[in-house]
């Protein structure tokens, strides 16, 4: 019987990784699965090795506080692969862990297969990373089809899978107005799956939704989050004495009241596709401490966070990032939009010519989940 050891690294790749996986075991239903997962994964009835909150780091500084840790992890990681012995390690995004996980791997034992999903940001930063992956990455599964001249370059065997989160999928038909007010306006709001980011984003997020209601008074504001992290946010908006707010953690629910909501204030990073795939115009906000914001301004090569504004070259959806990441900017931007009806309009329109350009014909999922078979 063959046996996939599955590695990710935080949610987003738990996420990523379960869309593969299920396509996967309609084709292969034999096949025996360990992981290093979380919710998502756990819901297929994969077993993980341990918390997927153990290993989700930060920023710079919190991995450098956390050396020892990690190192420890990695170490523990690569022993339970080992002794799994698995035909394929099938590692996930989070490549400052994944991939050092799969070097060892590869030089413990050469048998094991190593694929790759989402592929470093090489055209962001360290470029340099695509010649040491090639020594220990069998093949390596692209989301976008401009990453493969990158890789293709150093002869790295890779493949344009396309986004799972750019396919449109069937949803089940649930009645969310038992959960929210039929005649309320919803927003959705993205704080992160990290509880970092939760610490920093959620506070500035209230504050912006107390502007927002000195100005409009028939919005409620969901805030998507992970199980792990649900309760501490309502615990905040709690204690913020908001009445207009809920948390929400469960997966199809969220892509349900995502499509019912007329705007979306979201985090940086993967969830802000998810937006845009469904017609949501947004804005994009981030904020990390002062060090990893300067460390990491020297090292990044591109102009914009977003991924719609890096292949746009432009900034279709706004970006407030740092300093700009604040309440009163916040709502200055949502009331713009929410005032001004054809500019919401403009940037879905935008954003769908940029998607055009992302998405391939066919699934994503299923692509990958293909691939990965033809390494059994």
């Amino acid at each position: 019987m063959k046996k996939i050891f599955i590695l990710t690294g935080e949610t987003s790749g738990d996420k990523l990784a379960s869309e593969v996986i299920k396509d996967l075991k309609k084709i292969n239903p034999t096949i025996q699965f360990l992981s290093v997962g979380g919710e998502n994964l756990k819901s297929l009835g994969i077993k993980s090795i341990y918390d997927l909150k153990e290993i989700t780091y930060l920023g710079f500084t919190n991995v450098i506080l956390n050396l020892f840790k990690i190192n420890k992890k990695i170490k523990e990681t690569v022993k339970a692969i080992l002794d799994y012995n698995p035909d394929i390690l099938f590692t996930v995004d989070s490549p400052d862990f994944t991939l050092r996980v799969a070097e060892k791997i590869k030089k413990a034992n050469s048998k094991i297969k190593t694929v790759h999903y989402v592929a470093p940001q090489v055209w962001v930063w360290r470029e340099g990373r695509v010649k040491m992956i090639k020594k220990f990455i069998d093949h390596i599964l692209l989301l976008f089809s401009f990453e493969q001249k990158y890789f293709e370059k150093e002869n790295v065997s890779c493949e344009f899978v396309g986004h799972p989160l750019l396919q449109n999928k069937e949803r089940d038909k649930i009645d969310i107005n038992q959960l929210i007010g039929k005649n309320k306006a919803l927003i959705s709001v993205f704080a992160g799956s990290r509880r970092s980011e939760i610490i920093v984003l959620v506070p500035i997020l209230i504050d912006f939704i107390k502007f927002m209601n000195e100005k409009y008074n028939d919005m409620t504001y969901v805030f998507h989050s992970t199980k792990e992290h649900s309760k501490h946010i309502q615990t905040l908006i709690n204690q913020s004495a908001l009445s207009n707010c809920e948390v929400i953690s469960d997966e199809k629910i969220k892509s349900h009241i995502l499509k019912k909501s007329i705007f979306a204030v979201s985090k940086s990073g993967t969830v802000s596709l998810e937006i845009c795939n469904s017609k949501i115009p947004s804005i994009i906000i981030y904020k990390m401490n002062f060090l990893n914001f300067l460390i990491v301004k020297t090292l990044v090569k591109t102009k914009y966070a977003n991924i719609i504004n890096f292949v746009a070259n432009q900034e279709v959806i706004p970006e407030l990032l740092q300093s700009d990441c604040n309440s009163k900017n916040i709502f200055k931007f949502v009331s713009t939009f929410l005032d001004n009806p054809n500019k919401m309009k403009e940037q879905i329109e935008k954003v769908q010519k940029i998607l055009d350009k992302l998405k391939i014909n066919g699934s994503s999922s299923e692509l990958a989940s293909q691939s990965l078979n033809k390494f059994l």
